[in-house]
């Protein structure tokens, strides 16, 4: 039967990622303290701790790990294989080494428009800016100010982006 079941499925996969981002999507709601309107999650991804969805926030695989809080902004996109670390062991004062068993909480704050290529990864108790873009393959482990362009490891401006631009885009709503 389950042979019969993903035959049907191959052979029209359009129906099949319908059935999957609804699940996703639905599984992410779910997990979130607070989710706006159009969330999109087309791959597996996995939240955990306190996740605050803005408006129009799109993943295409994305990993939360740990106790803390992840706040989205509006129109958030990622790629795939995304992850953002909430939490940390307590290294520098706790009662064992290399660690005890005790955990420290991060927040992390990510602003409207920011679009994360593929597998980046985000670490805890910073802020993303408006606008932001991170190239493939970032690690993002210091605050990033408004519209820049960041890559590498760690994670460096490049450039910033053309704000004239951003701003008339913005004001005229051009959101995908």
């Amino acid at each position: 039967m389950l042979k019969l079941f993903l035959y049907v499925f191959k052979k029209n996969n359009k129906i099949l990622r319908k059935i999957l981002r609804f699940i996703y999507t639905s599984y992410a709601r779910f997990k979130s303290i607070e989710c706006g309107k159009d969330l999109t999650v087309n791959y597996k991804s996995t939240f955990s701790g306190n996740i605050y969805f803005g408006n129009n926030c799109n993943f295409n695989g994305m990993t939360v790990i740990g106790g803390g809080t992840v706040r989205f902004g509006n129109n958030f996109h990622s790629g795939n294989s995304c992850s953002i670390i909430t939490q940390n062991h307590n290294y520098d004062n706790g009662d064992a080494i290399p660690y005890d068993d005790t955990l420290i909480l991060k927040t992390i704050v990510i602003g409207d428009n920011v679009w994360f290529g593929n597998n980046i990864i985000v670490t805890g108790n910073i802020t993303i800016g408006e606008g932001v873009i991170a190239a493939a393959g970032s690690v993002i482990v210091k605050s990033i100010p408004d519209f820049a362009i960041v890559g590498g490891n760690p994670a460096k401006i490049i450039k910033y982006r053309n704000i004239d631009h951003y701003i008339k885009l913005k004001k005229a709503k051009k959101f995908c």
